[in-house]
């Protein structure tokens, strides 16, 4: 057994005495939207700091706490705030919440986060359908030795927003009548902004939205054989696109305010599903 597997052992069985015992859908809250986990329906909780090799989060709008519940009638586990590259933690720390759901059952993980936009029709407060992804994090969360029993060497990444869910999301979207923007999200480390020239430089690469997390959970999910929906809430136009300085604070603000459209399509997936 290798070490990360003992650790995702030994955190699965924490939450499964004091949290849940299963949960169908795994849910990854970005900055600002720690409201959504509010919605859950016989919503319990279990702070990061008592699950034992949990990393705590240090960021402002993360509310560092796992929420398990029902909505939709599916049973979720709510990932409410993550962990960063750029906190200092390794991917073996900010990956291990989804190991931990997958032991749970979980077949589908929504990962949601707040990004700027590169496209300029584009505004704050849109909804982004993630359709691809772009990793210029400058690394992979799969390089190093390879578990098979966990996931292929070199895992397929043709579809890794799954079509179906997709389509769901649309469809949920359709029937609440929120405009859900279809895009490509472009992952950066962080924590600095782009510059105007990187943003000029991501738009000739055919990126709608940048942030600084996302891609490696959702390299790690597929490598698992679990199912992706990305949602991107648009918190400001990327530098150059804006004469305004950028600040996280506004970013939680603008992202805070969208919290019910999100949670109404988590509903509206959940019940499709």
């Amino acid at each position: 057994m290798t070490p990360d597997e003992a650790q995702a052992l030994e955190a699965t069985d924490v939450v499964r005495k004091r949290l849940c015992r299963a949960a169908d859908i795994g849910v990854i809250l970005g900055s600002g939207l720690s409201a959504v986990a509010e919605r859950i329906e016989g919503a319990g909780t279990l702070p990061y700091s008592e699950i034992p090799h949990f990393p705590v989060t240090s960021v402002p709008g993360h509310g560092g706490q796992l929420v398990a519940g029902t909505l939709g009638g599916k049973r979720l586990i709510v990932q409410q705030g993550r962990t960063h590259l750029y906190e200092g933690h390794g991917f073996e720390q900010v990956l291990l919440p989804i190991r931990v759901m997958r032991k749970l059952g979980v077949g589908v993980i929504v990962v949601t986060n707040a990004a700027g936009a590169l496209n300029p029709d584009f505004r704050p407060g849109d909804l982004m359908l993630i359709t691809d992804h772009i990793n210029m994090m400058g690394t992979n969360p799969l390089i190093g030795p390879n578990d098979e029993a966990s996931g292929p060497r070199f895992p397929d990444m043709s579809n890794a927003y799954d079509p179906d869910l997709c389509e769901l999301a649309l469809n949920a979207a359709r029937e609440l009548g929120i405009e859900l923007r279809q895009g490509v999200y472009l992952a950066v480390t962080g924590p600095s902004y782009e510059t105007p020239a990187e943003v000029r430089a991501f738009r000739t690469l055919g990126a709608d939205a940048v942030g600084m997390s996302t891609v490696p959970e959702v390299i790690y999910s597929k490598y698992l054989g679990l199912r992706v929906l990305g949602l991107s809430v648009i918190a400001n136009l990327a530098v150059g696109l804006t004469a305004e300085p950028l600040s996280h604070d506004d970013v939680t603000r603008v992202v805070a305010g969208q919290a019910d459209r999100i949670a109404g399509l988590l509903a509206g997936l959940s019940a499709g599903l």
